[in-house]
């Protein structure tokens, strides 16, 4: 049986399987922005990167097509997926009706235990900003919208969502002012704790709505850089 990924800082076997920590590994380099949108994904160079055999690869890197952050390159393999501005609209749009109908869910059905859970990814995100953790700061408010959805209790939407979770953390890492997504996750958990699901619904609709809005220019400027230099 294969050991885990101990020089890459992975986490044990016994922890979870090995494939999934090889894509784990891969997903936060593809967040951290390491892997950018076009770099091929070797199965052997990584096998070799990480220290394992290529079957684990393979499979992780089945598991990141399903998220959308692999694309097939035919018999030249797999790369970083790129996002077109379409694509970024269309995102957008189904995350807005799917976020916000687990919200007023989570409002209806949300117990005293859940809304600590969620409170705690907002104060430890708090923490990792204060101390300079961006990319931990991120990855704990997409934590934050991973709970709503587990709070919602709705299987079929919870299978919707998932497969755009790792798109939409991809565009999260562009997001320019970190401090006001938190604080409007702060809005959005007392919109939940109310129990009113129409003020959550309201609430996570312009949630998502300011941050479209607000998606940084530069980054819809490297989309179309991107598609200038491969038509």
């Amino acid at each position: 049986m294969e050991k885990t990924m101990s020089r890459t800082g992975g986490t044990s076997e016994k922890d979870k399987p090995l494939r999934d920590t090889v894509r784990d590994a891969i997903r936060s380099r593809i967040f951290e922005g390491r892997y950018v949108p076009g770099t091929p994904l070797v199965e052997r160079d990584l096998a070799a990167e990480f220290h394992v055999s290529r079957l684990p690869v393979r499979e992780a890197l089945r598991m990141l097509r399903q998220e959308g952050l692999v694309s097939d390159r035919g018999a030249r393999g797999a790369e970083v997926s790129s996002l077109s501005e379409k694509d970024v609209e269309d995102l957008f749009a189904v995350r807005h009706s799917l976020e916000v109908l687990a919200c007023r869910l989570a409002a209806v059905r949300a117990t005293p235990d859940d809304l600590d859970r969620l409170k705690g990814h907002l104060d430890e995100a708090e923490r990792h900003f204060a101390e300079g953790s961006l990319l931990k700061a991120l990855r704990t408010n997409s934590a934050f919208h991973q709970e709503i959805t587990r709070i919602a209790d709705n299987d079929f939407l919870r299978t919707a969502l998932e497969p755009l979770q790792g798109r939409m953390n991809w565009l999260l890492r562009y997001a320019t002012d970190l401090p006001e997504l938190i604080e409007e996750h702060r809005e959005l958990w007392t919109a939940i704790a109310s129990g009113d699901p129409e003020q959550a619904a309201a609430q996570s609709a312009h949630h998502v709505e300011k941050y479209h809005d607000q998606f940084p220019d530069d980054y819809r400027r490297a989309l179309q850089e991107q598609q200038r230099q491969n038509p």
